[in-house]
């Protein structure tokens, strides 16, 4: 093909579907500089494809035939984190902008440009989109890892099919159908808008340079590809994608060069109102206030608990997942907040009654921020937001002391509720909820005979039992400054009941993923080196339970479609080592 610089393609592109007036009115609508437009236009002419009156040849008609965009690639895996709350209900695939899914428009514009090979890489509520098979005929790509991945992994399973392909994120809504019939070349788009977290900047060349100001143009993540740089970009996808330290990479780092200098395809420019991504409910409501997407039952429960109306409802931002529900920031009338959505089977997870009577229980006992709102009947809570604060590092040994005091002054002052939390009726109801399979492990059975040989060893080790948090992990623990001294708060109460407080130094260190060495120490620190030998065998085989408890828990979750990764095995690994230890110290103890 004959080499046309990117001005020239365009005006080719513009001179196809439109009658050439003047120089001015091609400049306007392409976008281009008058003077860019009349060096392009002596350009087409020397090459043959323009006459004198700037009327497509013959040659121009055979070469837009011949550089046809063949099919499209729709990214649809990820989790949309950012939307919350929406993401709860939808994926954001399905987001409706003026009656219209954004998956549905996209699909719509390719089809207007006659694309219908369609492959949408889906992850995350990927039963929700298997509609698109029948009402559009397109090829589903199941992405199973989406959310341990970020979305180069989502690409590079849809590999085979770049060439001659866009590339196009699921969350964008045109004005205008982005698409065309002939593309002369590769391109990634980004808008004429700056951004602080952008670290690509367009030059006059239309070249994409990497820039370490990080106030670049504006990423759409719109993208086509010739069939030359599909097949370089599938090599690199190849080279990249089964490298672990890559898992958290974006496409678009496929595209940068050896130097990281520059991206390896150009860009195209266009205004930021033209193509707009939707990653936030705010972003919903600025372009559809009338979206009904917007209808979402927490923002119902904020206006109604805080008398307030949709645009006093602010600055919404996705707090890291948790393991058990999600949560996300807001401010209100000025305040900030926090609204936690139970996730996904947590209605059979969880009692809300006992719940609630934890939080009744350990109000003004300088534990936590007592909640603001707390539905027993659906989980939706919110409380105030700490500025300031963050988790607990579990290799920060200060920061692990800290939160060891804490957790004995919690156990210290020996609360009380009405119900238990019975680790082994637990471990049999989450048995309960693998719809009869049971668990994958195949030696389960094996394994969980010898955790359950310990019972008769723990129960006459617990002489007493008191309100015991049970979910104690570092993320659970809030740590923040007040008067110049360090402080935590210990949130997240859900699992909590009567139960040998000690379990908690378990949960602490299997969620961790501690090994020995750095067990030992932990129990070293909260008993202050005085533990005897029988009370470590009893946190051993509390992790031993505990390790079985949650990979049964894992397990149950990633049948809703819900994954942690190697969070199972790693649970399970815990379960017959720990059981091992302990044994261990019995039969040196005489005890079995």
């Amino acid at each position: 093909m004959k080499h046309i610089s990117p001005c020239a393609s365009d005006i080719l592109k513009y001179l196809f579907k439109n009658k050439y007036k003047n120089q001015r009115e091609l400049s306007r609508n392409i976008g281009h500089s008058l003077g860019l437009v009349n060096r392009s236009i002596k350009e087409l002419n020397q090459l043959g494809l323009i006459d004198n009156s700037c009327c497509l040849t013959d040659d121009a008609y055979e070469l837009i035939k011949s550089i046809k965009p063949h099919r499209a690639i729709i990214l649809a895996a990820g989790g949309g984190t950012r939307m919350v709350p929406i993401n709860t209900i939808s994926p954001k695939a399905l987001i409706e902008v003026h009656k219209e899914t954004l998956i549905e428009r996209i699909i719509r514009h390719l089809h207007e440009v006659n694309i219908y090979e369609i492959y949408v890489v889906i992850g995350f509520m990927k039963e929700q989109l298997e509609f698109l098979i029948d009402e559009y005929g397109v090829n589903l790509i199941v992405n199973t890892e989406y959310s341990t991945r970020e979305n180069l992994h989502s690409l590079f399973l849809a590999k085979e099919h770049l060439e001659n392909a866009y590339i196009v994120p699921c969350d964008i809504w045109s004005r205008e159908n982005p698409f065309n019939e002939s593309e002369f070349y590769s391109w990634y788009m980004v808008s004429d808008e700056k951004s602080g977290s952008s670290e690509i900047r367009l030059n006059r060349k239309m070249d994409l340079v990497i820039t370490k100001e990080k106030n670049g143009n504006k990423k759409k993540g719109l993208a086509y590809l010739t069939k030359e740089d599909g097949i370089r970009l599938k090599d690199r996808l190849e080279k990249m994608a089964e490298d672990i330290n890559h898992y958290n990479l974006f496409w678009e780092d496929a595209l940068k060069d050896a130097n990281n200098s520059r991206y390896i395809i150009r860009g195209r420019e266009v205004s930021d109102d033209s193509v707009i991504g939707i990653n936030t409910y705010e972003d919903l409501r600025e372009i559809d206030s009338d979206s009904k997407n917007l209808d979402e039952k927490s923002i119902e429960i904020i206006k109604d608990v805080f008398g307030a109306k949709d645009k006093d409802i602010k600055n919404i931002l996705v707090l890291k997942k948790g393991m058990t529900n999600r949560s996300f920031v807001f401010s209100c009338k000025g305040e900030k907040y926090i609204m936690r959505i139970p996730g996904e089977g947590t209605e059979k997870l969880i009692n809300r009654d006992n719940e609630a009577s934890v939080y009744e229980a350990i109000r003004d006992k300088n534990l936590c921020e007592n909640p603001i709102y707390l539905d027993k009947n659906s989980g939706y809570k919110i409380t105030r937001y700490l500025e300031r604060t963050r988790n607990c590092n579990p290799f920060d040994d200060r920061d692990v002391s800290l939160c060891m005091k804490k957790l004995k002054e919690f156990h210290n002052q020996k609360l009380r509720v009405k119900h238990e939390f019975n680790i082994y009726k637990e471990i049999d109801f989450y048995e309960s909820l693998l719809s009869g399979k049971g668990s994958s492990f195949r030696d389960y059975k094996k394994t969980k005979e010898k955790i359950l040989s310990l019972k008769p060893f723990i129960d006459s080790m617990v002489n007493e039992k008191c309100l015991t948090h049970i979910d104690a992990v570092p993320d659970n623990f809030l740590i923040y400054e007040e008067n110049g001294e360090k402080r935590v708060q210990l949130i997240d109460w859900e699992y909590a009941g009567l139960q040998d407080p000690h379990i908690d130094i378990a949960m602490f260190a299997i969620y961790s993923l501690y090994d020995k060495s750095r067990i030992d120490w932990l129990i070293n620190l909260y008993f202050e080196n005085n533990e005897d030998i029988l009370t470590r065998a009893k946190i051993y085989a509390y992790i031993s339970q505990c390790g079985l408890l949650w990979s049964n828990w894992a397990e149950y979750k990633s049948s809703l479609g819900v994954e942690f990764g190697e969070y199972s095995l790693n649970q399970y690994r815990y379960a017959k080592e720990y059981y091992r230890y302990a044994e261990e110290i019995l039969r040196r103890k005489q005890i079995i």
